[in-house]
């Protein structure tokens, strides 16, 4: 006859089983320098075994979290690397950049920065877009002479924030998915949040900072003026990158003014669905853009090869941080943590912050930290019967978390000194601030939609 485990020391065991996941898994990254996607798989089945899962339910669970994960974002990352590149490859980022700055002037070319990183980067990967747009800032840091730090915190500001906190960003995509919020809502919400949030980590944040940390120009640098022969407008442009939010933000619309059930709502709400929206912008820039504005058939299907080789380590390591939540959910660590957390007294808007705020330092991946912290918490949101509005609100809240204190083991803290050519100091000085105070400002207001809704 088994002797059942008291309940106090199976919440001791599967306590010390995630703690001791989350130890193991930046070693393996930090110091054993094994490749992420490995690290991740390993821990997964260690803290499978540790919480006494059976080892026939490990390798189900490990298959339920990729196919939960990757089912979703394979196919909008796929269709987003692709619409993004054809927007930067025509010009039509481009022309919204010279756009905004010659409309803000010199005086205010640090906001001007700010607003093309947060629009031009919705349809881009994080390091994708700044690859892409970093030009911008040497371009203008070397006509108006001056500091880099002052024109590359607004544009990471901008990145960052439509990176953290709008659709159709791959990160809030799969959050607002994983938690099964209204993704009408979180465009709503994530708005609010990454402009205001933009606003002070970049613009103001930049002017301060800027005033006690220098980074000069690249002793490589060499200007670069645009060598396309036709670029579409400003508004045309514009259009297009908001083109699948609008098409998303619409299907929540419907539910207000539609008759539920009628065949119209039924085909807002499948056109408004992030597969459907990003099918239909990817077509309209392949023939809107790409074949109107010179060039051919084999160019675009080029264009949109290479766009989605970069995205295979993302989708994958990506896919195995969901495996590693669904072993928390699955295990019962996740149940016991949330359980606990909740037992502290913090609210749940508060506390999935806290969480993500824990693991992003841990082990530095902003994706994993929010699938993880929604492993853990998941179990006890789900009791509670909040609304897709205010799961929404608590998605923006964890991808607040997910962002701060970026530091060595992040990698966005390394692009940063590349790009910039800031030491390590200089970037925790610059980069770390700036995504410290995004994320805190951007989960604030995450909470204070979770509190009136």
């Amino acid at each position: 006859m088994n002797t059942p485990i008291p309940e106090t020391l199976n919440m001791l065991v599967l306590t010390l089983t995630a703690a001791g996941a989350v130890f193991l898994l930046l070693f393996l990254v930090m110091y054993a320098r094994l490749h992420a996607f490995i690290a991740l798989m390993v821990v997964s089945i260690l803290a499978g075994l540790f919480s006494g899962m059976p080892v026939k339910k490990i390798i189900e669970t490990m298959q339920e979290g990729m196919a939960g994960t990757l089912g979703f974002l394979a196919i909008v990352v796929a269709l987003g690397a692709m619409f993004g590149r054809i927007l930067h490859e025509t010009g039509a980022l481009e022309q919204i950049a010279i756009k905004l700055i010659n409309c803000f002037g010199e005086k205010r070319t640090n906001l001007a920065i700010g607003i093309t990183g947060l629009i031009c980067a919705l349809p881009l990967f994080f390091d994708v877009a700044i690859v892409l747009l970093i030009g911008i800032v040497f371009t203008i840091t070397n006509r108006l002479g001056g500091n880099v730090v002052k024109t590359a915190i607004p544009l990471f500001a901008g990145v960052a924030a439509a990176a953290a906190f709008l659709l159709p960003g791959p990160t809030p995509m799969l959050v607002a998915s994983q938690m099964n919020a209204d993704f009408g809502w979180m465009i709503l919400i994530g708005v609010c949040a990454a402009i205001p949030a933009m606003l002070i980590a970049g613009p103001l944040f930049g002017n301060f900072i800027s005033q006690h940390v220098f980074i000069a120009l690249p002793e490589n640098y060499q200007g670069n003026e645009s060598k396309k022969d036709k670029m579409p407008s400003f508004m045309f442009s514009l259009l297009i990158v908001l083109f699948p939010l609008a098409l998303v933000g619409l299907k929540t619309l419907s539910s207000y003014f539609l008759v539920k059930g009628s065949d119209a709502e039924h085909w807002l709400e499948f056109i408004g669905h992030p597969f459907i929206a990003l099918l239909l912008a990817c077509l309209l820039a392949i023939y809107g853009l790409g074949l109107r504005y010179g060039m051919n058939r084999e160019k675009v299907m080029e264009i949109c090869s290479a766009a989605i080789q970069p995205a295979g380590i993302i989708l994958l390591i990506t896919g195995a941080g969901g495996v590693f939540k669904q072993v928390l959910v699955n295990s019962g660590v996740g149940p016991v943590l949330g359980n606990a957390l909740m037992n502290t007294g913090l609210p749940i808007a508060l506390a999935c912050f806290v969480l993500a705020a824990a693991v992003r330092i841990i082990q530095g991946s902003a994706t994993v930290a929010c699938l993880t912290t929604i492993g853990l918490i998941l179990p006890v949101i789900n009791e509670l019967g909040y609304s897709g509005a205010q799961l929404a609100a608590l998605a923006v809240c964890i991808s607040g978390g997910s962002i701060v204190l970026s530091h060595v083991n992040d990698s966005g803290f390394w692009l940063f000194s590349k790009f910039t050519g800031a030491t390590e100091g200089q970037t925790l000085k610059t980069w770390t601030l700036m995504e410290t105070i995004l994320g805190t400002v951007g989960a604030i207001i995450g909470m204070l939609f979770f509190i009136f809704l």
